[in-house]
């Protein structure tokens, strides 16, 4: 009954806890989006999250410094990219007028491009952790990073969403 509990509050913890964000913090909001130490906040509790998830082994143990490390890294350059899409939003340039396609293009590639990067590099932090994972870890593993990508899906349309949808 514990067990069940646990996965239960996680679920609804990982579920949620982005859409709290998305809904508190939202650029279109009129504020500049979430702090940095609201980002790291997030990052913490995702980590603890994943990691008590996973129930690891004293063996398992070894591999999670590299994954933490991943996780952190990918979000703080995560986060440069949100600061300067603020930075761009502020700005109000007339896309039409003042901008060149074939940069924008190069820019758009060089963004996507390190967002690969970052997810290369924190599958292969996961890699040997993973293949020690029981079925049952996998299967929790599997399941956290559903729950994690929808939440964080769901934050970003809610964050596109006009503020007051009866005007």
């Amino acid at each position: 009954m514990t067990r069940t509990t646990a996965i239960a509050a996680l679920a609804f913890l990982m579920t949620t806890s982005p859409l709290v964000l998305a809904a508190e913090t939202s650029p279109m909001a009129g504020s500049d989006g979430p702090s940095a130490a609201d980002l790291k906040s997030l990052t913490d509790m995702r980590v603890g999250i994943i990691k008590a998830a996973l129930q690891l082994t004293a063996d398992q143990e070894k591999y999670w410094p590299a994954i933490e490390d991943a996780i952190r890294n990918r979000a703080t350059n995560r986060q440069a990219r949100l600061q300067r899409i603020v930075e761009l939003h502020d700005e109000a340039v007339d896309p039409l007028k003042d901008s060149n396609p074939v940069e924008l293009m190069q820019r758009r590639a060089d963004r996507l491009i390190q967002r690969g990067d970052d997810l290369k590099k924190l599958a292969a932090a996961w890699e040997p952790l993973y293949k020690t994972l029981s079925e049952d870890q996998k299967r929790r593993m599997s399941f956290a990073s559903y729950v994690v990508m929808r939440g964080m899906r769901d934050a970003i349309e809610h964050s596109l969403e006009p503020e007051n949808e009866d005007d």
